[in-house]
């Protein structure tokens, strides 16, 4: 991984868990899409907090995007899922500039909402190869991936698990209360 900040950091630790991993790989396996991954989507910035990559994408948790360039920037403003078969099908995709730089066919984005209500990101994925994405059933299955990707970020964020070791600010243990505490 290059030299990242501590937004990128952080957020690449947030997301390395066992149980984002698995949802990553099960969505490249239901999609057959060969790329997903949990972006953090800010106003400035997207930044990879997990992915799966069997199309050598090239992208490794803590790597970035121009935000620009993304769809996942758009989410962001309207809060709208993008499911997207073929781009080259679709007139309203086939001349965006998103598909024709990252070089993709078929596409999937699903807003992540956190527990208290706040935009994280996105639940996303790419191939360069037309993918069967829109039915109600597939959507229903790519929603409740995203669900539960928020649900994990949620946890790890309320327990305090979000600033990598050695990060300024890593959140402090919880307190014990005092009745909990044993009298010397």
């Amino acid at each position: 991984m290059t030299a990242i900040d501590k937004l990128a950091r952080d957020t690449a630790f947030l997301g390395d868990v066992a149980e984002i991993r698995a949802i990553l790989s099960a969505v490249c396996e239901r999609t057959g899409m060969g790329f997903a991954a949990v972006a953090r989507v800010t106003e400035q910035r997207w930044i990879a907090c997990q992915v799966a990559d069997k199309i050598d994408f090239g992208l490794e948790p803590g790597d970035e995007l121009d935000l620009k360039s993304t769809i996942c920037d758009e989410i962001r403003e309207n809060g709208k899922l993008v499911v997207i078969d073929h781009v080259a099908a679709e007139p309203a995709w086939r001349t965006h500039h998103t598909p024709a730089l990252y070089g993709f066919e078929s596409y999937v984005s699903i807003p992540i909402l956190l527990a208290d209500g706040s935009f994280f990101g996105t639940l996303c994925a790419i191939d360069p190869a037309p993918r069967a994405l829109s039915s109600a059933e597939m959507v229903a299955t790519l929603r409740a991936f995203a669900e539960q990707v928020a649900t994990i970020l949620s946890v790890r964020i309320d327990s305090g698990t979000t600033a990598a070791p050695g990060s300024a600010n890593r959140a402090a243990p919880p307190a014990v209360p005092a009745r909990d505490q044993a009298t010397p």
